[in-house]
């Protein structure tokens, strides 16, 4: 591929954003309108999914293509150690000029500030919603008044302008829409005049689930008043009515700060097209994993139930993906850099676990693609969610959850532990995964399959199961 016919890259990732908060996904309580033009010029995957759904450990695998027990990045506390590869390197060693814009939350200072860019401008840990104090290599501080979605989106326009001629390599990472959800000022009265519908699963009870799933902190009542819902609970309301008062103050400040996010890929996409580069450059819209939106009653993460674990992925790129197309093929973020090192023409390295789907983008599903995918979940019962330590395999019809409850020794994760429990959903019968069907016996032979490939991913990638962790001995 000659460096004059080359393609760009846009990577824009947000923090938290939640498929079903995007109307190209069929939202019902969000219009999404830029992100829906990538959709509409490109590719929807509806079967993307994390390998661990929490930040730390899901930009890891993005940018290395490998598990987190590969590359270390298990749990918030266990930063990416920078002297690994990652596929920003490849591209930057092609001719491309890379840039890193945003969020980084990878670790900072020696052996873990972002290498592979030729620029990058990125947040201080999880940063701020407004006046946020950026930084840049050898440890130059950038401060500016203003909303940080803006500022980020303002960032990468200028990156865009200075090196059009490419090919250019820019990551766009945002903030939005991570708690404590701080929505730019414009956005302060959006949907004031409405009340947005709670999900199918708001009032559920988790009834038959695992007992470890019942305790974590993540209902509408672990909100915080004050830096979370932003106002002071109203005197008089019984239980239910607050949890509903808390579910309005929540997902009404989700989506503010989601408008902002938006609004700046429509700038992007606009930049991208008044500076004729939209036909020779591919877009991708990812979150670092799904999230809560009152599902299950709760907020958040770190689970495997779908909400969380489904990461929105949107590729538009007009020289090779038919417009509106979808694809419902199992794909993960480990397979992200493969991908997008075989569109833009570099060799993808022998050690990378992920594989490239760019067949997929056209139009044409290699018959060995894979029908499971496997999820490691490490960081056990965390100071603020209470959150269990899982991992299990999810088909297309089906998913396995292994709660083997041990911090293992692992940064970020506490004791101590608890017994082993497992969860089995029939995804076809049950796709809000309602009904634990694992001590049905009309599921026994589902059950032995689905622990039959949940060793085969862990054998073929590497990964050690918990002992004693077998259905059978549960």
């Amino acid at each position: 591929m000659s460096a004059q016919k080359r393609p760009n890259l846009l990577f824009i990732m947000s923090d938290d954003h939640a498929a079903h908060a995007i109307s190209a996904y069929g939202s019902r309580i969000n219009e999404t309108p830029h992100l829906d033009r990538i959709a509409s010029n490109g590719m929807r995957f509806d079967s993307a999914f994390c390998t661990n759904s929490i930040c730390t450990p899901s930009r890891a695998a993005i940018l290395t293509g490998t598990y987190n027990h590969v590359n270390g990045a298990t749990t918030l506390d266990t930063h990416l150690d920078n002297t690994q590869w990652t596929f920003p390197q490849s591209l930057q060693q092609a001719g491309y000029t890379t840039g890193m814009i945003g969020k980084w939350h990878l670790g900072h200072g020696p052996g873990h500030d972002p290498v592979g860019f030729d620029f990058w401008r990125v947040l201080p840990g999880q940063g701020h919603y407004d006046n946020p104090v950026m930084l840049e290599a050898d440890g130059k501080v950038v401060e500016r008044g203003g909303y940080v979605t803006d500022l980020i989106t303002d960032d990468c326009i200028d990156f865009i302008d200075e090196h059009k001629d490419g090919p250019f390599a820019l990551f766009c990472h945002h903030k939005a829409s991570h708690r404590t959800w701080n929505p730019a000022p414009r956005h302060f009265t959006l949907f004031d005049d409405v009340d947005l519908p709670e999900p199918a699963t708001f009032h559920d009870d988790h009834e038959g689930r695992a007992e470890v799933i019942k305790s974590v902190k993540m209902h509408m009542m672990d909100l915080d008043p004050i830096t979370d819902l932003k106002a002071l609970v109203p005197e008089g309301l019984s239980r239910e009515e607050e949890i509903e008062w808390r579910y309005q103050r929540y997902i009404k400040d989700d989506l503010r700060v989601v408008a902002a996010m938006d609004e700046g890929s429509g700038r992007l996409l606009d930049k991208l097209e008044n500076e004729g580069l939209t036909d020779n450059t591919i877009v991708v819209y990812t979150s670092d994993q799904g999230f809560f939106l009152g599902d299950h009653g709760w907020f958040d993460k770190r689970l495997m139930y779908e909400e969380s674990l489904g990461m929105p992925l949107l590729i538009q790129y007009p020289d090779r993906i038919r417009p509106g197309s979808t694809s419902d093929d199992i794909v993960v973020n480990v397979d992200f850099g493969p991908t997008l090192l075989d569109l833009m023409g570099v060799e993808i390295p022998g050690h990378v676990q992920g594989r490239s789907f760019a067949p997929i983008l056209d139009g044409a599903t290699p018959d060995d693609w894979p029908e499971s995918m496997y999820y490691r979940y490490w960081m056990h019962r965390d100071g603020a969610h209470n959150t269990p330590a899982h991992y299990g395999v999810r088909t297309r019809t089906h998913k396995l959850i292994c709660y083997y409850n041990d911090p293992l020794d692992q940064l970020g994760a506490n004791g101590p532990a608890d017994p082993i429990e497992w969860e089995l959903f029939d995804l076809v019968a049950d796709p809000q995964e309602i009904n634990n069907v694992i001590a049905d016996p009309a599921y026994a032979a589902i059950r032995a399959e689905l622990e039959t490939e949940l060793a085969r991913l862990q054998n073929e990638l590497g990964d050690e199961p918990y002992p004693g962790a077998q259905i059978q001995s549960s």
